[in-house]
C-alpha cells in the first residue's frame, strides 16, 4: 500500500517547516556579528544573540571581532646599508566596521596579509641593519601606524605589529662579532689609559706637596721602612734621602 496523499502532504508541510525554521533562526555568539544580505543590500548589522532572517531573500555572512594574530612570513629585504637579510613578524588585528570589511574588500584576511608584508619589506628596507636590531620598537611602531592607515577603509583595527626573527648572513655575523670584538677592546684602552691619566695627576698632586713640605719626604721615608720590616728579608738596601742627613752634615761643617 501507498503512502495517503494526505499523509504525503502533511510530511511536507513539516519539512517545510523545519526548513524554514532552521534557515531563519540563526544564533550568533557574543563576538560575532551578522551582516545580512537582503536581496542584495545591506540592512544593519545583527546580533548577538538570536537573530530572524527571511529564507531565500537573506544571506546572513557572519564577522568574528576577536582580535585575529597572523603570522607573516619571512620577506627578503634589503637594507639601506645594503645588506640582505630575513625577517617576519607578527601582527595583531580586528574587525571594528563588520560592514566595511565584507563590501570594501573580497577578503580582508587576505588583504590584511598583502599589506603587511609589503609594508614590511618597505619599511625595514630603509633601515640600516644596526637599526633594524637596536631600534625594534620604532620599526614596531611605525609599522602599526602604515598598516593601520591602509587598512583602516576595510573596517579593521590593527593594534601591534612585532618583527620576531631577524636572520643575517653567516659572514655578516662574522663581520658584527668582530666589530663588538673591537668595540670592547677600545673601551677597555680608553679605561686603562684614564686610569693611567687619573693616577698621573694624583702623583703630580703628591709630588708637588713633597716638594713643598720637607717633613712630608721623611714620613714617606719612615712608612716605606716600615712596609718593608713586615716582609722577610734578608738583606735591605734602601737609599736615604739626602734631606735626612742634611742637619747632619751642616753641623759637621761648622
Amino acid at each position: 500500500m501507498g503512502i495517503p496523499p494526505v499523509v504525503m502532504g502533511f510530511l511536507f508541510v513539516i519539512f517545510m517547516v523545519v526548513y524554514f525554521l532552521s534557515s531563519a533562526i540563526k544564533i550568533l555568539r557574543e563576538y560575532e556579528r551578522g551582516v545580512v544580505f537582503r536581496l542584495g543590500r545591506i540592512i544593519p548589522v545583527k546580533g548577538p544573540g538570536l537573530v530572524i532572517i527571511i529564507p531565500i531573500i537573506d544571506k546572513l555572512v557572519r564577522v568574528s571581532l576577536r582580535t585575529v594574530t597572523m603570522d607573516v612570513p619571512p620577506q627578503d629585504i634589503i637594507t639601506r646599508d645594503n645588506i640582505t637579510v630575513k625577517v617576519n613578524a607578527v601582527i595583531y588585528f580586528r574587525v571594528i566596521g563588520p560592514i566595511k570589511a565584507i563590501t570594501e574588500v573580497e577578503d580582508f584576511y587576505y588583504a590584511t596579509s598583502q599589506i603587511a608584508q609589503t609594508s614590511l619589506r618597505s619599511i625595514l628596507g630603509q633601515s640600516q641593519l644596526d637599526d633594524l636590531l637596536a631600534k625594534r620598537d620604532e620599526l614596531n611602531a611605525e609599522l602599526q601606524k602604515v598598516i593601520d592607515f591602509q587598512t583602516e577603509p576595510w573596517g579593521i583595527k590593527v593594534s601591534t605589529v612585532e618583527v620576531k626573527n631577524v636572520d643575517i648572513p653567516v659572514e655578516m655575523q662574522r663581520a658584527i662579532a668582530r666589530q663588538a670584538e673591537a668595540e670592547r677592546e677600545r673601551r677597555a684602552k680608553v679605561i686603562h689609559a684614564e686610569g693611567e691619566f687619573q693616577a698621573s695627576q694624583k702623583l703630580a698632586d703628591a709630588a708637588k706637596i713633597i716638594a713643598t713640605e720637607s717633613g712630608a719626604l721623611q714620613l714617606r721615608f719612615l712608612q716605606t721602612l716600615t712596609e718593608i720590616a713586615t716582609e722577610k728579608n734578608s738583606t735591605i738596601i734602601f737609599p736615604v734621602p739626602i734631606d735626612l742627613i742634611k742637619p747632619f752634615i751642616d753641623k759637621m761643617g761648622k
